[in-house]
């Protein structure tokens, strides 16, 4: 059967208040798994900080998803290294480079999958600003050229990079899909036409939650149409701190983001009922 797992960020999880106090990586895991959240997301690029996040997982059933952020194909070997030693569902990868034409991107593409079937981990490319897929006409591009490139899709970047009318219009939302249909994994946070992370739980913020939830919803439905009768999707729930979060006049959060990031999995997991009712006789 397909399963949905929730990771929660730990990235997210940094307060970054004027207080000065922030949680051990210890107190963060004890939060995370004492929600019930399935995993993490955590950055695999230095070997004592995976080794210490490991030691401190240990026995909890907690899956990772390793993040790491190559500016050249041999980049990728010590994060596959790393996830050989200390297994992770998925390497996320944020290509940080930005190249102005696409046959320049082809060889860094084609070298990390090459890289990623060797050492048999899954390697999905994020859709992300200020990197590779920085923009979402050029990783449409992109696609055309690699129809099979596995992407994760965070689709808060596309929507505050292109300034997306509001509604929404069919291009657009077809734009969109197209990314979805090479999605093997999704980050969730809602943006508006104007900022990357908006506040979930306002009411007036309601359209733009409701805009995700759709293509979400979308995106699971064609996962489950793609993927193997007994895949896990990945979810990560990443309400990012300032300056990600909207900060009040004292410098602090807006919102609760660990509430939040609570109501967002809430969400998630009835789209992911939804989609499967859906798919019943």
């Amino acid at each position: 059967m397909q399963e949905l797992l929730v990771f929660q960020s730990l990235w997210a999880m940094e307060r970054r208040h004027t207080d000065g106090n922030e949680r051990s990586l210890d107190e963060n895991i004890a939060m995370i798994l004492e929600a019930g959240f399935d995993g993490i997301s955590a950055h695999y690029t230095n070997r004592q900080d995976v080794l210490r996040l490991n030691e401190t997982i240990r026995g909890t059933g907690l899956k990772v998803e390793g993040v790491c952020f190559p500016r050249s194909v041999e980049d990728l070997r010590l994060p596959l290294e790393l996830a050989a030693e200390f297994p992770v569902s998925h390497i996320n990868l944020q290509p940080d480079v930005r190249p102005r034409r696409i046959e320049d991107c082809l060889p860094l593409l084609d070298g990390w999958m090459r890289l990623a079937e060797a050492a048999g981990v899954p390697v999905f490319i994020e859709t992300h600003r200020d990197r590779m897929t920085t923009d979402l006409f050029f990783t449409l591009d992109l696609l055309e050229h690699r129809p099979e490139l596995p992407l994760l899709a965070d689709l808060s970047h596309f929507l505050v990079g292109r300034e997306f009318a509001f509604p929404v219009d069919e291009e657009n939302h077809t734009m969109i899909r197209r990314v979805m249909g090479n999605a093997w994994a999704f980050h969730g946070r809602v943006a508006s036409r104007e900022q990357v992370q908006i506040e979930i739980s306002f009411p007036h913020h309601r359209p733009w939650v409701e805009l995700f939830l759709e293509w979400w919803k979308y995106g699971f439905r064609n996962w489950r149409s793609r993927a193997a009768d007994d895949a896990e999707l990945i979810f990560t729930c990443e309400l990012g701190p300032k300056p990600y979060a909207i900060t009040g006049r004292d410098g602090n959060d807006s919102t609760d983001r660990w509430a939040e990031a609570l109501l967002l999995r809430q969400m998630v997991r009835a789209l992911w009922t939804a989609t499967a009712e859906q798919q019943r006789p």
